[in-house]
């Protein structure tokens, strides 16, 4: 997929929290093109930064190499630079291949690049892995640690939550203030876990503003942040004309739920399985898999009304189909009269209920159990 953008557009950047594995796959490229067609710069390098004190001199020897920015939003200055070198080869011929472009949050890569290299860009998410990534047998595993490859693939459940452990506190304590918020880091970790106890709950800004004892500014800014890193996501409310009263507040899922065991203190697999979070850290889990796969015209959305119907995913495909998603930990699955009324409301091409188990078969009329992994590839072939 990067190859084939790379083939269509002068620049192509990677975005992804830390750790997920961007610096590898473009190494993988790289070396897939032999070392004298590429460039690589870490910019948190102070050696490689210098070499970019006058970015249009040093860029300015590097036509026809495809040059790898890593941690790009670290020099935002550079995309004016980017702008008119890639204006300038565009006019000579060379029209796609010139950029590939890491970065670790979208604050300010996306800010800066959209102002800059506006049909120039193409963006792909990276995320952790999903259950397509990792053998079934290790589906749970991939649940209880999270995505980052070093945290599942950690020697023991110790290992792996010393990993988090130190992955939370290089967030809270050296990238976010290298990226210019100046939030205490207590405080940050604070909220990041209030949002791990409300997980998949519907945002309650004056709740968590009292909670830290700021205003409710501070709480969006914070979330924000939070959001931009790639860290959090804010899943938006199904607007329609249906006839309803629907609920305008978002769900807010911490990402990855490793992170939300590890600010939860949660190491083992009982401790997990005994805490009141485990169904919404699930349905957290089955949501970021799903959406990881998504298809790039499709759109994400939940469903609630003020009289109770709801559904945990609606999703439009880019071909007009809804379908429908509810979610359950259990390995039998029941569903509540709120879901049959939102299908009721939203008429939808297909109904599922995703669940723990991994057999397939009709739950009741028009409606699917299905285990999250077979749901998850048959996504990812909608959109091929």
């Amino acid at each position: 997929m990067i190859e084939e953008l790379l083939g269509q557009f002068p620049a192509v950047a990677i975005l992804g929290p830390r750790q997920v594995g961007k610096t590898t796959l473009a190494k993988a490229i790289a070396a897939s093109r032999g070392g004298g067609e590429t460039t690589y710069l870490d910019l948190e390098l102070p050696s490689d930064q210098e070499k970019l004190a006058d970015p249009e001199l040093y860029l300015a020897g590097q036509t026809g190499r495809l040059v790898i920015l890593d941690e790009v939003q670290r020099v935002p200055r550079l995309f004016q630079v980017l702008r008119g070198i890639i204006d300038q080869r565009r006019a000579a011929g060379h029209r796609a291949g010139q950029f590939l472009l890491l970065g670790s949050a979208s604050i300010d890569l996306l800010q800066q690049s959209s102002e800059s290299l506006a049909g120039r860009i193409a963006y792909v998410e990276l995320g952790p892995l999903n259950v397509l990534e990792v053998e079934p047998a290790e589906q749970e595993a991939l649940w209880l640690r999270g995505g980052f490859p070093d945290s599942v693939l950690a020697e023991s459940d110790r290992a792996s939550a010393v990993w988090r452990e130190n992955f939370i506190r290089t967030y809270l304590e050296r990238d976010i203030p290298q990226l210019g918020p100046r939030v205490p880091a207590e405080t940050l970790r604070r909220f990041w876990t209030m949002l791990c106890h409300v997980q998949g709950g519907l945002l309650n800004a004056a709740e968590l503003a009292r909670g830290l004892a700021v205003d409710g500014k501070t709480v969006a800014a914070y979330l924000d942040l939070l959001v931009d890193l790639l860290l959090v996501r804010r899943l938006q409310p199904f607007h329609a004309n249906v006839g309803k009263r629907l609920v305008k507040s978002p769900k807010v899922y911490v990402r990855d739920p490793g992170l939300v065991h590890a600010l939860l203190g949660l190491t083992t697999r009982d401790e997990v399985f005994g805490h009141p979070i485990a169904g919404r850290s699930w349905e957290g889990f089955a949501i970021e898999n799903l959406l990881s796969v998504l298809p790039g015209q499709a759109r994400p959305w939940f469903y609630r009304t003020s009289a109770g119907a709801e559904v945990d995913l609606l999703i439009e495909m880019p071909g007009g189909e809804r379908w429908v998603i509810e979610i359950k930990r259990g390995l039998a699955p029941t569903l509540e009269k709120g879901f049959h009324h939102a299908r009721e409301d939203l008429k939808p091409s297909r109904s599922f209920i995703v669940y723990g188990g991994s057999e397939r078969y009709p739950r009741s009329e028009r409606v699917e159990a299905i285990g999250l992994r077979e749901l998850t590839a048959m996504i990812a072939e909608y959109g091929r």
